[in-house]
């Protein structure tokens, strides 16, 4: 997902940049390029390597390294030409799965959705697919389609090699956008792309400048949004400090020609990231996107209401809009809503979606804007400009952000303008008479049950390919305290019609599975008379018991000579709590376990400390002790066999790990 990693990551992860970007090692090859992102000349020496390669194998690594460099260059026309013969000469699913997903972001739809389905059955799952298959096929129609559009999209002239991005429309139509181009501020690099923070920037009368000197810092500014007056801004901002290394909005207010000391929001939590606000004309509402674990999956858009006491806490919008997937991106026009997602269907990697409030403060299910709004790259940040001046024949102009190809190399800014598109050819048929038919609305559920596909048949640590449906399944349905039970087909679904504002859980258990559940709400799904029957559906996936066999927890790290929980291990940990409250009748051991270095008594000492801190955790979290065991192996049971004074730091890495086994 490069729109994120890029344009909402990048100014939300704590840089561990400025420790080097000068790059001062010598590069003699291609993975030591790779390493340190300089992509072009990666992919120059791997070519050069590729023709001294002598086994099949060792082409196949190369290959793939060649591709990676390209993709990360946003060149999917010759990253797809590598991770064929990266495919071709290993059988490599990995190599398989990016060429087909260059294939779609090429807009190759008609190669890809083909590519899809082989992809599907080498893995052994088609249903893995499915929804990219559906999305090849509609978007090769809306390319089809293109000259019916209206729209016509054209590069803005202030882009630049870096990062340009999150357009927004400010006083008399200037262009107030972010970037991580050379004259940003701040002395910090990104170790992986070499560029500057990112700082806002505006565009007038064919030059850029920064936006203000008071604003951008030395840390990250990114995505700002103004009320009509524009003397009121809100935007988002990041940095090494520890009360901002996860972005936080942040609001300013223009005095007697200057902006105020940025203040952020007070209902930004801790360790939560919130990015790409979008502020309505009078200032009453704000909706932004968060990664809050509250959420429904992702990236998701929240809303939030302005009250004489200030804003009133954010309300998550409904599953009409949110997604397991990301959304983010949105763009207040009145009472339409603009935004970006990767997951409702699209037509490559980010595309822009529109939809409308109802009366009842619903929304409805969103559309795609097509071609050539979107395209098979990343698009993002469209805003509407009602300052300037049109154009005959122009009844809507602004700007949105892609990475599509022909721009100077990263994400860039376009401009469109939408005019009265021509007339489609008219078809007559004869129809008799109909009474008009009364609307009847109805909103209905899928709920798929699916198990994972490894890469090693019943090897719970070897990679996960994909998921498939687990038939036979039974799913609990509790609604409001009453419960009731569903069998799923067999394609793994189980279907139910809605009610109306309330609540779902469901819980998917299967003889030898773990049960899990998960949650659905059908509070805020509009009754579009476009749309009055809509169709959603979720997928809950169970784990296949494997007695006596240890799982390693991902996610799992500890300080150098510690042993208690650190906070980015805690969440594995209370997804681990979940699972034992949804199967109480389990127990299982939690085991620590070392690399070879130190000494042995060392070793089982210390792991069994990091044993105990996790079995603790899970006790905190309710879990009772009788259920759990924990046990520090220290270095007598490596995951990787290797001479110790030679093995490398991934092997030592792969060592040090806390695994967990059922025991009954």
């Amino acid at each position: 997902m490069r729109l994120f990693v890029y344009s909402i990551a990048l100014f939300s992860i704590l840089c561990v940049a400025n420790t080097a970007c000068t790059y001062t090692i010598k590069v003699k090859d291609s993975k030591t390029a790779f390493d340190l992102k300089q992509y072009a000349t990666a992919a120059n020496l791997g070519q050069k390597e590729i023709v001294k390669a002598k086994t099949k194998l060792e082409k196949a690594k190369i290959a793939w390294l060649i591709a990676e460099s390209y993709r990360e260059m946003h060149n999917d026309t010759k990253a797809q030409t590598w991770y064929k013969m990266a495919y071709d000469n290993n059988g490599n699913v990995d190599a398989l799965r990016e060429y087909t997903y260059c294939l779609k972001r090429s807009e190759n739809y008609k190669e890809a959705a083909e590519a899809f389905k082989n992809l599907g059955i080498e893995i052994g799952s088609p249903y893995e697919y499915r929804r990219e298959i559906t999305a090849c096929n509609v978007s090769q129609g809306w390319i089809d389609d293109i000259k019916y559009s209206g729209f016509t999209v054209e590069a803005a002239n202030f882009n630049t090699p870096a990062a340009d991005y999150a357009p927004s429309v400010w006083s008399d139509g200037k262009v107030v956008f972010t970037s991580d181009r050379t004259n940003a501020t701040g002395d910090g690099l990104y170790a992986w792309s070499g560029n500057k923070f990112s700082d806002l920037f505006i565009a007038e009368n064919n030059s850029t400048k920064n936006f203000d000197n008071q604003l951008n810092t030395k840390d990250n500014e990114a995505t700002a949004t103004f009320t009509a007056k524009g003397d009121e801004m809100y935007f988002v901002k990041s940095g090494e400090d520890t009360t901002i290394r996860f972005s936080k909005i942040f609001y300013s207010k223009k005095i007697s020609g200057t902006w105020t000391t940025p203040e952020v929001l007070p209902f930004c939590k801790e360790r939560v990231r919130y990015s790409t606000p979008s502020v309505s004309a009078d200032g009453k509402t704000l909706i932004f996107a968060s990664n809050d674990p509250e959420g429904w999956g992702g990236f998701d858009l929240y809303e939030c209401r302005m009250t004489a006491d200030g804003f009133v806490e954010p309300k998550l919008m409904g599953r009409t809009l949110n997604t397991i997937g990301n959304e983010a991106y949105p763009y207040l026009d009145g009472d339409t809503l603009y935004f970006a997602s990767d997951y409702h269907t699209g037509m490559g990697g980010y595309d822009i979606f529109k939809t409308y409030k109802l009366r009842d403060g619903s929304w409805v299910s969103p559309f795609n804007m097509k071609p050539p709004i979107n395209s098979g790259a990343d698009d993002f940040g469209f805003v509407i400009d009602n300052q300037s001046l049109k154009k005959e024949g122009v009844f809507q102009q602004g700007y949105l952000a892609s990475n599509r190809v022909g721009g100077k190399g990263n994400d860039d800014i376009y401009r469109f303008e939408r005019r009265t598109p021509p007339p489609r050819p008219v078809v007559v048929t004869p129809e008799k008479p109909k009474e008009p038919a009364k609307i009847v609305y109805k909103n209905t559920l899928d709920v798929i049950v699916l198990e994972k596909v490894f890469q090693i048949s019943d090897n719970p640590n070897s990679k996960v390919l994909g998921r498939k449906p687990l038939t036979d399944s039974k799913i609990t349905i509790n609604l409001n305290g009453k419960k009731r039970e569903l069998t799923v087909n067999t394609e793994g679904v189980a279907s139910l019609d809605l009610e109306d504002n309330a609540d779902y859980t469901f819980t998917a258990s299967h003889e030898g599975y773990l049960n899990n559940s998960a949650k659905f709400s059908s509070k805020g799904l509009g009754k579009d008379p476009a749309n009055p029957i809509q169709k959603f559906e979720i997928e809950v996936v169970l784990d296949k018991i494997y007695k006596n066999k240890e799982i390693t927890l991902d996610n799992i790290y500890y300080n150098y000579d510690k042993w208690d929980i650190r906070s980015d291990a805690e969440p594995t940990l209370i997804k681990l709590a979940e699972t034992l409250a949804e199967n109480p009748t389990i127990k299982i051991q939690l085991s620590s376990h070392t690399d070879c270095r130190g000494k042995d008594d060392y070793n089982a000492n210390l792991s069994q400390k990091r044993a105990e801190s996790a079995v603790n955790f899970l006790i905190s979290k309710g879990i009772a002790a009788e259920r759990l065991i924990a046990k520090g192996y220290g270095e007598s049971q490596p995951a990787v066999v290797c001479d110790c004074a030679k093995c490398t730091e991934d092997q030592h890495q792969a060592n040090r790990r806390t695994t967990f086994k059922v025991l009954e």
